[in-house]
């Protein structure tokens, strides 16, 4: 029997702020579990890389942007970034300390220790929403991969993150024609419109395709100047 037969290994178990957090490996896989919700896994990081490319092509001419990563995950947009030397400051918000450790201690820093140690990262622990009301920063790039997608948050508070409140606070700390990137493992056609109401304008969605079902996808959206 090999090492990819014999199932998901749990590597760490914690309770977080927002309930239970779960490192596992399946054979050469590590996988990221929240409350029993699959978050992500290790197996490609396109759909990651591409949140991450895409938000910074919607941006016009800026010299050194700064881009927020709302959720560490398993630090495949962080590395992605940070190996981008076009970007200036690059923030990550992570509420979850458990998952901050497997990056600075753990075996996803075989992902990210490079980027971690790259002067123009910073880790913020705490809400990405709470970050964003309280925050006096502005950023040129906001990239949010927190949930599975606006209709399939991993906790009922990130809702509000999807709302126009939520998407107000977004507006508020982007610079005049920055952009907002929001992961999803599905379009969402209502989200596009919430974007809009809220007063985004360029409101798209990028496809990822992927082995099987519905690609995932990338929303973005611009503040106007």
């Amino acid at each position: 029997m090999t090492a990819t037969d014999t199932g998901p290994v749990v590597l760490d178990r914690r309770e977080g702020p927002y309930g239970e957090v779960v490192l596992r490996r399946h054979g050469e896989l590590l996988q990221i579990i929240a409350n029993g919700c699959f978050l992500m896994d290790t197996s490609d990081g396109r759909s990651e890389r591409l949140l991450v490319d895409a938000a910074l092509a919607a941006l016009g001419p800026r010299e050194r942007p700064s881009v927020l990563i709302g959720g560490l995950g398993v630090g495949f947009s962080l590395a992605h970034a940070a190996a981008d030397a076009r970007f200036g400051a690059i923030t990550v918000v992570e509420r979850e300390p458990a998952i901050v450790d497997w990056h600075r201690a753990g075996p996803l820093a075989a992902i990210s220790a490079e980027a971690l140690a790259d002067p123009r990262t910073r880790i913020e622990r705490g809400d990405l929403l709470a970050h964003l009301r309280e925050t006096s920063a502005t950023y040129d790039l906001l990239c949010l991969d927190i949930d599975n997608g606006p209709g399939w948050t991993v906790t009922e508070d990130n809702d509000g993150l999807y709302r126009p409140a939520g998407l107000a606070d977004c507006a508020r700390v982007l610079t005049p024609g920055g952009v907002l990137a929001v992961w999803s493992a599905q379009p969402s056609a209502d989200f596009e419109g919430t974007l809009r109401n809220a007063g985004f304008q360029q409101v798209r969605t990028e496809e990822i395709p992927v082995a099987r079902g519905v690609p995932d996808v990338v929303h973005l959206a611009v503040r106007p100047e």
